[in-house]
């Protein structure tokens, strides 16, 4: 029951997600607001690679940042960073289709080298909180980006300012 309601957001938003990289153009990529934050490119990375970690945080009680590797690709175009997000959202789909919600209460831990990074916590609360609602943080920004760039965004939960604004 829970695997299906956690599966069905998934599939919800990982749309939701779909149609807002889709809309990236490759000008945008190098925006950043202010010198100390993450450029377009590189939160649509990071946005695509968080669908990388499903595996370990579904299939593992530990995840060792230690030891993760990721290859982001290239990200100098728009379309190659989408096409990441594609190849991450198939895998992060068959994990949670795979999933065991016997172990959903399993206590998981981030740790760094064997040392606890985060507090340990109930596998589900890590799959709602360091999984979906990251996620949503960062599309939060990515949107605030975009925006600050003149560029359009998609309406993700009803009509974005621009279809409001023809009703």
């Amino acid at each position: 029951m829970m695997k299906q309601a956690l599966l069905g957001e998934f599939l919800h938003e990982a749309e939701n997600t779909r149609k807002l990289l889709a809309m990236i153009p490759d000008s945008a990529l190098e925006y950043r607001p202010q010198p100390h934050l993450w450029s377009v490119a590189q939160l649509a990375s990071h946005i695509a690679e968080v669908y990388n970690w499903y595996e370990a945080t579904f299939n593992q009680d530990e995840f060792d940042m230690g030891t993760y590797q990721y290859d982001k690709g290239d990200t100098s175009k728009a379309s190659n960073i989408l096409q990441k997000f594609e190849e991450n959202v198939a895998k992060a789909k068959a994990v949670v289709e795979s999933s065991d919600e016997s172990k959903y209460m399993n206590t998981w831990t981030m740790s760094m080298g064997g040392s606890p990074i985060m507090p340990p916590m109930p596998k589900i609360q890590v799959i709602r909180g360091f999984l979906y609602n990251h996620l949503y943080h960062h599309r939060g920004e990515l949107i605030a980006h975009l925006r600050a760039t003149g560029n359009g965004v998609p309406s993700l939960y009803g009509p974005n300012y621009e279809e409001s604004q023809r009703m």
